[in-house]
């Protein structure tokens, strides 16, 4: 699907008085899934790959594998198993000193990606590390580049922040997507244990949804992670935050459900008994 034709579907959604809903997908079966269950779109980032390997999705932001390539890899895997008209998502990591990423985001087309996502994102990063990746060339400003030239090459384009800046700046890039990142999700086996409460996380999906819409009045705002993890968690920010647009889950869409699949499958075979 082309950029307009996904954006303009994603706005038809919300005129209808819908949620979008976007979920991440770290394997085939993910994917699958996602579009069996009607998802608006998914994203495909090397987070996805270290969460369904049981490890944290925090695993992503750190140098344990080239996080572009990884995508690519993962493209084989995802891409094939959805149909055309279902639009999957390349986390990029913008900030990739190795690569050009201009000639890489034809790679990300070419491959048959619909659009990109700023991920693994420095928007996570704060004090010190922050300050140092910001000085050195490796800050969000990259990322903001990234967005642009993706904007550039019509590519759907969906932008993690965690600022009031960093909305306005991915605006301007011609994001289509706003997504307030409110932190690592809680919850589950390998959840964070150290969130923003939900009153915080309303807060600050409010100031990013009133930034980015101030700056660009049709951009699509969702919000993400921290304690926002369940269906009922989302119902109570939508509610709270007129206007906002919808949610896209990670966790929330393929590990938290796995494990309790799991489990509560393992379990009942085990109150089977013998010889009756």
């Amino acid at each position: 699907m082309s950029r307009t034709e996904i954006v303009q579907r994603l706005r038809d959604k919300v005129d209808q008085g819908r949620a979008i809903v976007g979920g991440g997908a770290g394997t085939g079966l993910s994917a699958k899934c996602s579009e069996m269950a009607g998802l608006d779109f998914i994203v495909v980032y090397n987070s996805g790959r270290y969460r369904m390997a049981g490890r944290s999705s925090m695993a992503g932001l750190m140098p344990y594998g080239d996080a572009n390539a990884i995508v690519m890899e993962m493209a084989d895997e995802i891409i094939p198993v959805v149909g055309p008209d279902f639009p999957v998502v390349a986390g990029v990591c913008g900030t990739d000193p190795f690569r050009s990423i201009p000639r890489f985001l034809r790679t990300v087309r070419d491959a048959g990606f619909a659009g990109v996502q700023n991920y693994p994102t420095v928007c996570l990063f704060d004090g010190m590390i922050r300050a140092n990746l910001e000085e050195t060339g490796l800050g969000f400003d990259r990322e903001v580049e990234m967005i642009a030239h993706a904007h550039e090459l019509d590519l759907f384009t969906a932008s993690y922040v965690h600022s009031e800046a960093e909305a306005r700046a991915m605006v301007d890039a011609g994001a289509d997507v706003i997504v307030a990142h409110a932190g690592l999700t809680t919850s589950g086996t390998i959840g964070a244990q150290t969130a923003w409460t939900m009153a915080e996380s309303i807060d600050f999906v409010t100031r990013i949804l009133a930034t980015a819409t101030a700056a660009r009045p049709d951009v699509l705002v969702l919000a993400h992670g921290g304690p926002i993890a369940q269906p009922g968690d989302v119902a109570e920010v939508l509610r709270a935050v007129p206007g906002l647009h919808g949610f896209l889950g990670a966790s929330s869409m393929e590990r938290l459900p796995t494990e309790v699949a799991l489990v509560e499958q393992m379990k009942s075979f085990l109150d089977l008994q013998v010889g009756g």
